[in-house]
Order: structure tokens, then sequence, then C-alpha cells
């Protein structure tokens, strides 16, 4: 008998998996930052959407005292969003399990690191940034989706 997908489970799922395995990368960052070379540009990319949105909403970048909130609410609710997308994507598709979340995370990185980011401004380029930056990054994306599905087949109750 095939199993029925089940979608807003699966989205109510990745959602608040997405929310953990933001703040388990969040931790890991913490502490992984500090074996990366001292970077020239101190905002991340987070704080840098954050002032991207603030100035096409009310047309001035988010204000010194909440800047990093700021970044970090990005943060989460970019995790929540990709955590959604990847509670609905296991129902239909449980193969994007594969390596319990790695290859989900791997692909998140690619695709935000490596290509969203730096195509919207967010940071350099991914040749003009240093290898242990691409490393830290996958690394960061792989926590993220060991958690990421580590939750979700603890609400979802489909592992």
């Amino acid at each position: 008998m095939a199993r029925q997908p089940r979608p807003f489970l699966g989205l109510l799922a990745g959602v608040a998996a997405g929310l953990v395995a933001s703040a388990a990368m969040a931790a890991f960052q913490a502490q992984a930052q500090k074996l990366l070379p001292d970077q020239e540009d101190d905002d991340p990319a987070t704080v840098k959407a954050a002032d991207a949105a603030s100035q096409a909403a009310i047309g001035d970048p988010v204000p010194e005292p909440y800047r990093e909130p700021a970044g970090q609410m990005v943060h989460y609710v970019a995790g929540a969003v990709i955590g959604g997308i990847y509670g609905v994507l296991t129902e239909y598709r449980p193969e994007a399990r594969s390596g319990f979340g790695s290859a989900y995370g791997i692909a998140t990185a690619a695709l935000l690191d490596e290509a969203a980011v730096p195509a919207a401004g967010l940071a350099p380029a991914p040749d003009e940034t240093p290898l242990a930056v691409h490393a830290y990054g996958a690394a960061s994306h792989l926590v993220y989706g060991w958690v990421l599905e580590g939750v979700r087949a603890l609400i979802a109750g489909r592992r």
C-alpha cells in the first residue's frame, strides 16, 4: 500500500524543524567562525538582506541597535521557509531525505551561499571567496540538513 502524502503536516513539521535547525546552525556558526580568517566586511548577508528589505519598505537601512536582531530574523525566517519546503517535499519524494538531510543541506548551500546570495550582491562572488569560507558554509548547511531531518522525522512520524 502506497503511503499517502500529508502536505499540511509536512509543511508544519518542516517549518518547526527549520526553526530548530536554524538555531543549531547558528550555534555551529558561532563556534566555527572562530576558525575562519578575519573578514573585511563585518555585516553578514542576513544583515545586508534585512537592510535591503528595510530600504525597500521605508527608504532607510535598519537602525544600528536593531541590525543584529534583524539579521537573525532573516536567518530564522529563511530557515523556516526552507524547512517548510523540505517538509512538503519529503511527503511527496521521500528520497529528498537522502543522507539524513545531507543532500538537502548541501543543495541549500549551493543554491543560497554559492548562487543566490552573491547574485543579490549580499556576498562576494564564489571565485572571490576563500576556500575556508566555502567549507564553513557547506558544513553549516550540513548541520542544518541533519537537524532539519531529525526534527522533521520526529514531528511527522516518518523516517
